[in-house]
C-alpha cells in the first residue's frame, strides 16, 4: 500500500464545534496565551490554567467527529494512512482512525510533573492536589510556548514516507509544524481550507474549502486512484 500522511489542525475539528486555536482577538477564551499555555503561565497561576483545560475537557466530550474525520477512516482500506495533527482532541479516534500522531498533547490525557513519560488517560476536572504515584503534581498533557515537540522527529520520520499529502484546516504558520511539508518529497500535496495562507510549495494543490465538503470528495478520488 501506498502511504498517505494527512496533517490536520484546528480547522478539521471547528465544523464539530470545538473552537479554534484563538480567537481573532488573540485571546483564548478571554485569556492571553501566555497565561494557559505557557510554563511561565502554569508557574504563576496553576489554577488558571487547570480551569481552562477543564474547561475545554468538557467541551470535547461534547462534541463529535464530522464528515470529514469518518472520510478518512475509508482511505485505511486503500493506503497506509498517518494522521499527524496538532489538535490536542481526540476526534480522529473516535472516528476509527488507527494511526494518529498529536504534535501537541492530548486534552484527555494528563501528565506527571515529576516525569513526562508518566501519561494517564483522564476525562474529569484535573485539580491541584491530583498528584502521580511520585506525590508530583499532575499537569495537562499538552505541549505549551517555549516546551520542545517530543514526537516531531517521529513526525518528520512519517513525511519523508509519504507517497500523498494532505493538509487540512491548518494555516501552516505554526512552528515547528508548519515545517512538516519541507520534509516531503512527494509530489503529490493537497491543501485543504476555506482561507488558504500558505502556497509557497511550488507542488501543492490548493481546494478552498471546508474539511467537511472537501476532505469526502478528496477521499474518492484518492481511492480511485490507488
Amino acid at each position: 500500500m501506498k502511504n498517505i500522511v494527512i496533517l490536520s489542525g484546528a480547522g478539521m475539528s471547528a465544523e464539530s464545534g470545538l473552537k479554534t486555536f484563538r480567537d481573532s482577538n488573540g485571546l483564548w477564551e478571554g485569556h492571553d496565551i501566555m497565561e494557559v499555555a505557557s510554563p511561565i503561565g502554569w508557574r504563576n497561576s496553576p489554577t488558571t490554567v487547570l480551569d481552562f483545560y477543564n474547561q475545554r475537557r468538557k467541551q470535547l466530550l461534547k462534541v463529535n467527529p464530522n464528515k470529514a474525520h469518518a472520510a478518512l477512516v475509508t482511505l485505511e482500506d486503500f493506503y497506509n494512512v498517518s494522521i499527524i495533527t496538532q489538535n490536542v482532541d481526540d476526534l480522529h479516534e473516535r472516528a476509527g482512525s488507527t494511526q494518529v500522531l498529536h504534535l501537541h498533547g492530548e486534552l484527555l490525557k494528563v501528565r506527571s510533573q515529576f516525569d513526562e513519560n508518566l501519561i494517564f488517560d483522564w476525562k474529569n476536572d484535573l485539580n491541584l492536589g491530583d498528584l502521580c504515584e511520585h506525590k508530583s503534581q499532575l499537569r495537562p498533557h499538552i505541549v505549551w510556548f517555549g516546551e520542545d515537540v517530543p514526537l516531531f522527529d517521529k513526525a518528520i520520520e512519517i513525511t519523508r514516507k509519504a507517497d500523498v499529502v494532505c493538509i487540512i484546516g491548518t494555516s501552516m504558520q505554526v512552528y515547528p509544524a508548519a515545517s512538516l511539508i519541507e520534509y516531503a518529497t512527494t509530489t503529490e500535496i493537497f491543501y485543504i481550507d476555506p482561507n488558504p495562507q500558505y502556497s509557497s510549495h511550488k507542488n501543492i494543490k490548493i481546494i478552498p474549502k471546508k474539511a467537511t465538503l472537501a476532505v469526502p470528495d478528496l477521499v474518492d478520488l484518492l481511492i480511485k486512484n490507488a
